[in-house]
């Protein structure tokens, strides 16, 4: 090992895959972890046996990777303890704004405290991730391809963006960041339930389809990345105006 590997940043974020459908695929992509460095795999509801021949051959000399990944039943579960979670997506649209390239989340992950833990969110090979999963997430990452084929195989996505996070942290190397230390996910979502409970009870949100303004509340947080301060103080004004408008829930601003 040189000595600039050696003085590489170790946070890696921790690869999600949801509903993976292909055991070559899951076995490619630990494959690509190892290349990289990256060591925590958490695949939700997995409809292959990750652990068969076929993901052992793929993984080659990853295979403890396999053995190492969590199993979730949900997405939340799986970000629940997540300060920065990024989801990946080819698709555009009025809920998939502000789209960032794989260099832009490197940027991103390297810049977040050390402690904090961040994930790399990955779809199905054929449906990729569901706009309500992507409300999990506070960024969104697209890697440009040709439009006669702008899908990619997973592992080969999961390759490009561990690469960039990679090279990204061999050149910022030895340089001393002030990185924040994050909200977690768990404490995002309690947010978003309180604000679209308090913004429902002063007739602010449309009671049949609240997700439409809220998910513009979820772009514009997450691009500000709340420290868990933010969220207290942001908890604390909607706990203000559930008292003013007579709605005494008792909640704490946790």
């Amino acid at each position: 090992m040189t000595t600039d590997q050696q003085q590489r940043p170790t946070n890696r974020p921790a690869i999600v895959l949801v509903e993976p459908q292909g055991a070559g695929n899951i076995g490619s992509v630990c494959r690509a972890m190892f290349n990289y460095g990256a060591i925590d795999l958490r695949l939700v509801n997995p409809q292959v046996d990750h652990l068969g021949r076929e993901a052992r051959n793929m993984a080659v000399k990853a295979a403890d990777l396999l053995e190492q990944a969590t199993i979730y039943s949900s997405l939340p579960e799986a970000l629940s303890d997540c300060s920065l979670s990024i989801g990946t997506t080819r698709r555009f649209g009025r809920y998939r704004e502000g789209m960032l390239h794989p260099d832009e989340a490197a940027d991103l992950i390297l810049n977040i405290d050390p402690e904090s833990t961040c994930a790399m969110v990955f779809g199905r090979e054929d449906k990729g991730l569901f706009t309500s999963e992507l409300d999990l997430c506070q960024h969104f990452v697209t890697i440009p391809t040709d439009a006669r084929l702008p899908s990619m195989n997973l592992s080969q996505a999961v390759l490009i963006c561990l690469y960039e996070v990679y090279k990204r942290a061999g050149e910022i190397a030895g340089q001393e960041h002030g990185r924040k230390k994050l909200a977690d996910n768990q404490q995002l979502e309690a947010l978003y339930a309180h604000m679209t409970e308090s913004l429902l009870y002063i007739d602010y949100l449309n009671p049949q389809n609240p997700d439409h303004i809220m998910r513009t509340y979820r772009r514009i947080l997450g691009r500000a990345g709340l420290n868990e301060r933010e969220v207290r103080i942001l908890r604390g004004m909607f706990n203000q105006i559930d008292n003013t408008c007579g709605k005494k829930t008792g909640r704490g601003e946790g």
